[in-house]
């Protein structure tokens, strides 16, 4: 795909932004679109053409990037011929229905949900989780290279749905997970900076977990991911998991814990705010 070719990108987020950005950055005409004025003002000042409507960001685009909350907004993307790279989180169920929506149309149709942080985003270096005919993936994948390490191909249907709900719910986990260690190595005396700094040089010191030391040393919880999103998320995996047949306990006590951190008014903070509710329901204080 040339240089030159303009792009269309939908969603200009906390992560939509800074992948239309990065696009911006390597050459792409981009056109964005958001809901928002205060984010097309901010994709503005990043190199990326606002534009009043989707459909004034389509005209003329050989290929529309979607990035939204839920999958009612794709539906509204879909025009012949403009392929359509859709990187959400989305059900398989959801984005099965945007296939038969897209072929009906006649656009060619690429599962790309991503895993990182809005800090990858801006280095460019997120992963990308592909479904869909493997020769649009090849078509768009200069495009994904300029927001992405690395493009993986699963396979032509919804695999790539399947690969992103399976890392969000061992996300998911991991935080729960680090609040309950956390707790109890301060129920056993060991300082805060301590037990960061022994997790993080242990064997589940993973890339996730090292990401999070820092701010949880500075007891940071602004958003990288809020906890309304991993909420959303999690609806989507134990309805997935559902369909198929599948029990998921695990995923199943997440979902309640973000439930009841969003029923107690912590619904936009950073989805790690878990360590303190696991913190408040064992009666310590801040450390």
């Amino acid at each position: 795909m040339s240089e030159r070719t303009k792009l269309a990108w939908i969603g200009l987020g906390r992560i939509g932004l800074p992948m239309a950005a990065r696009l911006a950055g390597a050459g792409w005409p981009v056109a964005g679109y958001d809901l928002s004025a205060e984010r097309r003002a901010l994709a503005k000042a990043r190199g990326i053409e606002p534009v009043a409507s989707a459909g004034e960001a389509l005209a003329g685009s050989s290929m529309v990037f979607t990035s939204l909350p839920s999958e009612e907004g794709v539906f509204q993307n879909l025009r012949q011929g403009v392929t359509l790279v859709e990187t959400s989180t989305i059900s398989p169920q959801a984005s099965a229905e945007i296939a038969k929506a897209a072929e009906a149309k006649g656009t060619p149709y690429l599962r790309s949900p991503i895993s990182g942080s809005t800090a990858l985003a801006e280095a460019g270096t997120l992963t990308v989780f592909a479904s869909g005919p493997k020769a649009v993936l090849e078509a768009a994948r200069p495009a994904l290279a300029a927001f992405s390490r690395a493009q993986i191909w699963l396979g032509e249907g919804e695999e790539a749905r399947y690969a992103k709900l399976a890392v969000n719910l061992m996300v998911a986990v991991t935080a729960g997970m680090m609040g309950e260690a956390l707790a109890l190595a301060r129920k056993g005396g060991i300082a805060w900076p301590s037990i960061l700094e022994v997790i993080g040089e242990s064997a589940v010191g993973s890339p996730l977990v090292k990401y999070k030391l820092e701010p949880l040393r500075k007891r940071d919880f602004s958003p990288a991911a809020t906890n309304s999103l991993i909420a959303k998320d999690l609806e989507l995996i134990v309805g997935a998991a559902k369909a198929a047949g599948l029990p998921v306990p695990l995923a199943e006590h997440m979902q309640a814990a973000y439930a009841k951190l969003i029923e107690d008014g912590f619904a936009e903070e950073d989805f790690f705010s878990i360590v303190k509710a696991v913190e408040r329901s064992a009666g310590l204080g801040e450390p």
